[in-house]
């Protein structure tokens, strides 16, 4: 029997990534162990000539200060996040794909000022030269205990898509806390240092081709046919 693959991460990404992988023929169940949570956060002295943009989470809970920023235009990570900002009324300069690394490596040769819109967990930069990141935190995740369905889902072979390094330590302290076997779980994880903070012990760790939802997916359909199957990836 297939197993079940189960997403943790917060809502809306939790069902939108729900939602993507019907496209990769899987039924993957939302079970979040997080939810997000607006920070307070102040616009630094500026002239910035543009918004870097990780996460839709930016617009959906950067509260009014966002709205002051309109005029500027936005580098979003990946389709989401520009459909995050259009919705708050802004244009976008670009859309990158596999990673905001990719978004910042592609202005290079150009002279901006960017304020990057970020959560309270968010991967360090290497802006180009010329190219400036000023960041604030509008947002942290909070993580919850696991539901009760997810614990009966990890009692028998599973696999877990783990979106950041953040989920994936408190995926493994509650599977500590409630006494399950790592060894029947696979998790896909979506980057190299989210596969690092998962820990040893799990039945297979693997890590997608690129830090894209639909890299992650079209590694839990390969992963549905033998989940333990291969090595475990933490490089």
């Amino acid at each position: 029997m297939t197993p079940p693959v189960i997403a943790i991460r917060p809502e809306p990404g939790c069902t939108a990534t729900a939602n993507s992988a019907r496209g990769f023929g899987l039924a993957v169940r939302c079970l979040p162990l997080f939810e997000i949570l607006a920070a307070d956060w102040t616009v630094p002295p500026g002239p910035f000539d543009g918004i870097l943009a990780g996460s839709a989470n930016a617009f959906r809970f950067g509260g009014p200060l966002v709205d002051t920023l309109a005029s500027q235009p936005v580098y979003a990570v990946g389709e989401s996040t520009a459909a995050a900002a259009w919705g708050r009324g802004f244009r976008t300069a670009a859309i990158g794909t596999g990673g905001l690394q990719r978004v910042v490596d592609a202005l290079a040769g150009e002279r901006l000022r960017l304020l990057r819109i970020a959560g309270e967990e968010h991967m360090s930069l290497t802006p180009p030269e010329g190219v400036e990141i000023e960041t604030v935190v509008a947002y942290r995740a909070r993580p919850l205990p696991a539901p009760g369905a997810l614990a009966d889902l990890l009692r028998r072979p599973a696999i877990v898509l783990v979106h950041s390094a953040a989920a994936a330590h408190h995926f493994a302290a509650e599977t500590g806390r409630l006494g399950l076997a790592r060894g029947t779980i696979a998790l896909a994880a979506l980057a190299p240092r989210i596969a690092q903070a998962a820990g040893e012990g799990w039945g297979a760790l693997r890590v997608a081709a690129e830090p894209s939802d639909a890299a992650l997916l079209a590694l839990a359909r390969e992963m549905c046919h033998d989940p333990f199957a291969g090595r475990n990836e933490r490089q």
